[in-house]
């Protein structure tokens, strides 16, 4: 089954906070994740730079970690969100308020945008962590139960779903997304990132 972009966040099988993010393409597959001290991106693999011009949608920071908070998307809306969030403003209204500006990608699919932040607290009384989608009928920010992790996509699941998320650290946990557990049952992954809490967040990138 083919479910387009994928993202999820929450808490780890350790209980650890964290954010993952595949992406899966018909259209451009040909795309890898570059990992920085604070972030990660999608852009088009060596041969391929040009696609940017026929679809500026393909190349974008996914993951970006701001204090400790860590946000996740399929857009270039990671960066509105980071940058709201690193004003002040709380995750849930930094979603929310990035998702209805940006609106969906006006592309050949009406893709949805979607997105994710979570806080590296672990006391459940400080503990923040939310997921969005905006499509071409609804905008949607929820917000993920202490202890649980939460998945969503662009096309298939368009409403967060409860997944177990069996990966310890940031490199097994891009992996993991990119084609173990739930995430095996989609088709065409092409790339994916992932950021988990333990001390500090640790980014990594699984590029097959």
């Amino acid at each position: 089954m083919y479910t387009g972009r994928i993202l999820s966040t929450g808490m780890n099988c350790d209980g650890k906070p964290f954010i993952a993010y595949r992406v899966s393409s018909r259209s451009f597959p040909n795309r890898k994740c570059l990992k920085y001290e604070n972030r990660a991106a999608v852009v088009p693999i060596e041969g391929f730079e040009k696609d940017i011009f026929v679809n500026t949608y393909i190349a974008y920071n996914s993951i970006r970690i701001v204090g400790d908070t860590a946000i996740v998307s399929n857009g270039s809306q990671t960066d509105v969100i980071a940058d709201k969030i690193g004003l002040g403003m709380n995750i849930r209204d930094a979603l929310a308020y990035s998702l209805l500006t940006m609106d969906y990608e006006k592309d050949d699919y009406n893709t949805p945008r979607i997105a994710a932040a979570i806080k590296s607290n672990t006391d459940e009384e400080e503990y923040e962590c939310y997921i969005g989608i905006v499509n071409d009928n609804k905008l949607l920010v929820e917000s993920v139960p202490y202890g649980k992790a939460a998945f969503i996509s662009t096309y298939g699941s368009q409403k967060p779903d409860l997944v177990d998320f069996d990966a310890k650290t940031s490199t097994e946990a891009a992996k993991f997304i990119f084609d173990e557990g739930t995430f095996a049952e989609y088709e065409k992954p092409v790339t994916s990132c992932a950021a988990i809490f333990d001390g500090e967040w640790t980014i990594d990138v699984y590029n097959p």
